[in-house]
């Protein structure tokens, strides 16, 4: 099915035809045209025409006003003020626009898809093996996702990686303490069930991961062994690898049990460690040498820039490879930027990494730039996210100071979701709240992160979150789930547009920002801003709360008025159900 024009953009096209034809020069001017509150659009873009044209913006405001038609989608365009245009659309193009898109048969809504999609690479959810996974995991998973599902939505071809930390020296620091004890790995963590063998498998590695910690930092001559242990790994001594490779696969056990709780979907072939790009960084050093972009300085191989400099003037370089030989991250993430561009053939590559990195992708950018392997054609961009913080304002720690361990927020959130469920449900099953527990939970978590702007911090309260009141994920499932009751009560009664009716007041609020959908999808996509199609969805379930608290569905004065009531209930859940999908959240059907 072809994707519906919003009122919006028809809008848009009727007053640049208005435009134009007052002022030829005009063509191709943009009216600014946004939602009011005094009008159903207002049109602010003739004022600065009228001070370019030198010609009084009232008078140039009333000729345009002659030129447009009314009638089936503008009722009728009046001037206010020194010149704005205020429009109001005809009730008949609200639902009928509203009809075009419930047609839609691919669950689309109408929205279209880009008119040159690329391929995106997204670097996200970046754990490491060998540890548990911490709050400060969250984000980049939650953005990751809903970016995912966001530009794949918009037609994009996207490439999942998830860049985990599997190499370097604490390698071989474990391997080392492993093979000096070897009954230190239990393995009796391959039972059934996934979750609770991933837990146990990564406690393990995590008591391990401590021991050889301490060892490695108390006795000189383990430490000299540990390193000579990094080499043979780089190297692929067999032996070292094949223990490596125990490391991994019993953290990935792990990783996808925390994913499959998350309620995300990760593929093995989109992990792609550190370790994936080991046979490139030689060469990588090589290019950027031999190119001059990278120079030796105290016999490491460094890149430096006129602006970025330390406390003391002197310049901080970007450290490609260590005077030991030893690679440092920045091999890394370069020789991924050129797997990324000429084997996946991206157009973009977006990294949802912690603010606290920007530096230091502003300089591994900069040297794929100067290299020319970021050419004119390619975008990188930093998809920066804040901290999460506690209540107090303060980075999240446990009373005792040690960083939060994931599992346990994400238990406690469902934990706290099942009881508002439990206390709210009228017919669920036990196992049915305990399913839904887990949905509004997780859901919650993920509101509470998507609905903030990524780059700043944000408060992690519980209590806030499985609110009932105010910008929750709950307030929107609920309102899915009292229309889909809505819905189910009708019976015999179907949803059917009439776009004869006249609407009241709260349906054409309604109807005019439901219409809207495709904009805010747009906008989050192309902003790479969840929060704003968060902040969308919140304003149309706040629109609904009105039009369900004034206009009676079930009771309405007419048969026909009952259908299309109903009907702009359905599109308001479909819209619900489709841009909570978009952010990575479930939409019950009861609750």
């Amino acid at each position: 099915m072809a994707s519906v024009t919003s009122l919006n953009d028809v809008v848009q096209q009727h007053l640049a035809s208005a435009l134009s034809a007052t002022l030829p020069e005009a063509a191709g001017a943009d009216p600014l045209l946004r939602r009011s509150d005094r009008a159903d659009f207002q049109a602010n873009g003739i004022l600065a025409l009228a001070k370019k044209a030198k010609a009084n913006p009232r008078e140039l405001a009333t000729q345009v006003v002659s030129q447009v038609v009314t009638g089936e989608v503008i009722k009728d365009v009046e001037v206010s003020g020194p010149g704005f245009l205020n429009i109001t659309i005809a009730d008949r193009a609200i639902t009928g626009n509203l009809a075009a898109r419930y047609a839609d048969e691919t669950g689309r809504l109408g929205v279209p898809t880009a008119a040159h999609p690329g391929t995106t690479v997204i670097d996200y959810a970046q754990p490491n093996v060998a540890k548990e996974m911490h709050v400060g995991h969250l984000r980049s998973a939650v953005i990751g996702d809903s970016m995912v599902q966001l530009l794949e939505f918009t037609g994009e071809q996207v490439v999942r990686r998830h860049h985990i930390g599997d190499w370097g020296t604490q390698f071989g620091m474990l391997i080392q303490y492993l093979d000096e004890h070897p009954h230190e790995l239990d393995h009796k963590a391959s039972t059934e069930d996934t979750a609770a063998s991933g837990e146990e498998a990564m406690s393990n590695l995590d008591r391990l991961y401590k021991a050889a910690r301490k060892k490695f930092d108390a006795d000189e001559e383990f430490k000299t062994r540990a390193r000579r242990r990094v080499v043979d790994l780089q190297a692929g001594d067999p032996q070292t690898l094949a223990m490596w490779q125990k490391f991994v696969d019993e953290s990935k056990i792990y990783f996808f049990s925390v994913f499959e709780k998350l309620d995300m979907e990760i593929q093995d072939p989109d992990i792609v460690g550190e370790s994936g790009y080991n046979d490139m960084l030689a060469e990588t050093c090589r290019l950027l040498e031999e190119s001059g972009v990278a120079v030796r300085s105290e016999g490491a191989l460094c890149v430096f820039f006129d602006d970025i400099k330390g406390p003391d003037g002197n310049p901080v370089p970007l450290i490609v490879q260590k005077s030991d030989g030893g690679y440092g991250y920045a091999a890394t993430d370069l020789s991924a930027i050129r797997d990324r561009v000429f084997n996946l053939k991206a157009n973009t590559l977006l990294y949802v990494v912690d603010a606290r990195q920007s530096l230091h992708f502003r300089m591994v950018f900069e040297t794929a730039r100067r290299a020319g392997w970021l050419g004119e054609d390619v975008t990188a961009v930093q998809l920066a996210f804040g901290t999460v913080l506690g209540k107090d304002g303060k980075p999240f720690k446990t009373r005792e100071g040690e960083t939060v361990r994931l599992v346990d927020l994400l238990d406690e959130a469902i934990d706290r979701a099942s009881a508002v469920v439990r206390e709210k449900a009228q017919d669920l099953s036990e196992e049915e709240i305990a399913e839904r527990g887990a949905q509004v939970g997780i859901g919650a978590v993920k509101y509470a992160d998507l609905s903030t702007s990524a780059n700043r911090d944000y408060k992690f309260d519980l209590d806030q979150m499985v609110s009932l009141n105010g910008d929750t994920s709950v307030y929107l499932q609920y309102a899915y789930a009292r229309i889909r009751s809505i819905l189910r009560k009708a019976g015999e009664t179907r949803p059917v547009a009439h776009p004869e009716l006249e609407l009241a007041e709260a349906e054409r609020a309604l109807g005019l920002h439901a219409d809207a959908f495709a904009e805010a999808v747009a906008e989050a996509a192309a902003e790479y801003a969840p929060h704003k199609l968060a902040a969308y969805l919140y304003q149309l379930a706040s629109l609904y709360t009105s039009f369900y608290d004034k206009c009676p569905v079930l009771k309405a004065e007419t048969p026909q008025q009952v259908e299309n009531r109903l009907f702009l209930c359905d599109v308001t859940a479909r819209t619900l159900h489709q841009g909570m999908a978009l952010l990575g959240i479930r939409t019950p059907e009861k609750l």
